[in-house]
């Protein structure tokens, strides 16, 4: 396989050469050619810390053996064809210089042009290379275990390798970070961070601002047991996700309001607590102080904060959340 595999970590993938050889013959059988490179990047489960890494703390997470592996092909041609093993997945294909992602549509390729997008926009790419894609997942999508986060990684990865770019995991993982959000989704780091960052045998604690992971050892003969529910849910077809993080960034806002801080450039609580230099016990503190338990209304937030209803949907709650 070629070094650039080394970007990604493998997990003990014991049918990963038969999936291989699979995906090859498809690739050829689909594109009258052979792929140049393989990209493969994980999915994850997360141990502790579910939902506060867009709120800035730390997280921690492990890579499973579930992955998204794509086949590829630079092509002279400025167009990128993407197609998928599963048949529920249909063909797709787009100009590389005029990338448009519909976020009320959160189909699969779009999820590829995040990655696609987010690398070209970081180097500035004027004449980006053109690619044939074939894509294989075994992460259950739409389960909490981050397919669509690990196919923004993979597509970021295939595009790097395709123009000739380098990148550190660090900072891989930093712009599918920042990409993903194309769709919409208003994450937090954790999922791209771990499926660039894991390694064998331990969980990582992944801490932000700046993005940083420490090996966490996990008990010798411990057993993990990841259950599939099948209930499925598309967090980027729905607001619930956005519901949950634009709660915790006009809490931001309040709390920052009422400490005298520049409540309009702040959007995580860990950034509020680190500006006022406190404890987390004493941020609990202060939240029960400021914040009261019961609902708060739009009208609230806007008189709290000093904005028209326009300014808060405009300026403050994501696409999906205005109403």
């Amino acid at each position: 396989l070629p070094a650039f595999y080394a970007y990604v970590v493998f997990l003990s993938v014991s049918n990963l050469p038969f999936r291989l050889q699979k995906l090859k013959e498809m690739f050829m059988s689909k594109f009258g050619s052979a792929p140049k490179f393989y990209v493969r990047a994980p999915g994850r489960v997360n141990l502790i810390g579910e939902h506060i890494d867009y709120c800035g703390y730390a997280v921690l997470p492990m890579a499973i053996e579930q992955d998204i592996l794509i086949a590829v092909e630079p092509v002279k041609t400025q167009v990128v064809q993407l197609a998928n093993t599963s048949s529920l997945y249909l063909d797709f294909s787009t100009s590389v210089n005029n990338i448009q992602i519909n976020k009320n549509k959160p189909q699969w390729h779009n999820y590829f042009l995040c990655g696609l997008k987010g690398i070209q926009e970081h180097f500035g790419l004027n004449n980006p290379t053109g690619m044939n894609c074939l894509l294989d997942g075994t992460i259950p999508p739409s389960s909490g275990l981050s397919s669509s986060s690990a196919l923004v990684c993979c597509a970021g990865l295939v595009t790097l390798r395709a123009n000739g770019k380098t990148l550190s995991k660090v900072e891989l993982a930093e712009i599918c970070t920042k990409s993903e959000r194309y769709i919409g989704t208003e994450g937090g780091g954790m999922d791209q961070s771990i499926s660039f960052l894991a390694e064998e045998g331990t969980a990582k604690l992944i801490e932000f601002s700046p993005l940083r992971a420490t090996d966490v050892r996990l008990p010798s003969g411990a057993a993990f047991v990841i259950a599939n529910s099948c209930v499925e849910m598309n967090k980027a077809a729905t607001s619930h996700y956005n519901i949950r993080v634009m709660e915790c960034r006009l809490a931001t806002k309040l709390l920052s309001k009422s400490k005298g801080l520049d409540w309009k450039k702040m959007l995580r609580l860990h950034d509020v607590q680190t500006k006022l230099g406190v404890s987390l016990e004493e941020m609990l503190s202060i939240v029960e102080e400021v914040l009261h338990p019961e609902p708060y209304s739009t009208e609230e937030i806007c008189k709290c904060l000093g904005i028209s209803l326009e300014e808060l949907r405009s300026q403050i709650l994501s696409q999906n959340t205005q109403d």
